[in-house]
């Protein structure tokens, strides 16, 4: 098995995936196998941080008491540049279509991937 690259599931300010050598399927979420075809151990590299925003919602109720003090904050589905899809934190304003670019921000003590508007 091949070693992993450090990301923001491990505090790392970096978003990886995977990109199948057999079949090249990418995915977004570490597996030890390629969800396409089955093949072991793709290996992984590290995102541009760019993409464009596919979905977008407004949470104005906090889940937790953790969360109470980022109320109203945003979750997006990012269509990724290297052909994956994620969830992620972004800005307020942004609208489906819109270009942008990832950075981490601390959330309820966790380090996570912040979209915003690409310049």
């Amino acid at each position: 098995m091949s070693k992993r690259i450090a990301d923001w599931t491990k505090g790392e300010g970096a978003i990886t995936y995977q990109a199948c050598t057999s079949c090249g399927h990418v995915q977004y979420f570490h597996r030890a196998f390629c969800a396409a075809c089955g093949a072991s151990d793709p290996p992984e590299a590290r995102a541009s941080g760019k993409g464009r925003v596919y979905a977008t919602s407004l949470v104005c109720r906090a889940a937790t008491p953790e969360t109470r003090a980022h109320v109203p904050y945003n979750i997006l589905l990012v269509d990724c540049a290297e052909g994956f899809r994620m969830m992620a934190h972004g800005d307020n304003g942004l609208a489906i279509g819109d270009s942008v670019v990832a950075s981490f921000k601390p959330f309820a003590g966790t380090l996570v991937p912040y979209f915003a508007k690409e310049k």
